[in-house]
């Protein structure tokens, strides 16, 4: 009975330890991305505005390769469909800036502000998931 008890607590004790580390991690990359994004949204004002290009398209490319990079270990715990919203929101936004549509990357960008958001709140513990 003592084996078992012991046994059950430290799975219990890796899961708990497990869910705090890819928490973590959610909410790390989740944050490096609005950051990113942020940084995208303003490029894209100021290229209406400029007429610079150059700048957008860096960002964009910066985007898919940082959110590559992420998808590789958020694949491991959180569900693919989710992932693939983004990275579609982010193909959408890359084909804007290649036609030179700034003014549509904007809602886009919103709506990966969104997504990545939802998945943050989707991930953690708290009654709301569990029921």
């Amino acid at each position: 009975m003592k084996k078992e008890l012991i046994i059950c607590i430290i799975i219990v004790s890796l899961i708990i330890i497990g869910n705090i580390v890819t928490q973590n991690y959610t909410k790390e990359c989740v944050s490096q991305m609005n950051e990113k994004l942020d940084i995208l949204k303003e490029a894209s004002l100021n290229a209406k505005l400029e007429s610079e290009n150059n700048e957008v398209s860096k960002q964009v490319n910066e985007i898919e390769n940082k959110w590559n990079e992420y998808q590789e270990k958020l694949s491991y715990y959180i569900e693919h469909d989710e992932l693939e919203k983004v990275e579609s929101q982010i193909y959408t936004m890359k084909g804007f800036s290649e036609i030179k549509r700034y003014d549509e990357i904007i809602p886009e960008l919103e709506k990966c502000v969104f997504i990545l958001e939802h998945i943050q709140d989707k991930t953690k513990i708290n009654i709301k998931n569990i029921f």
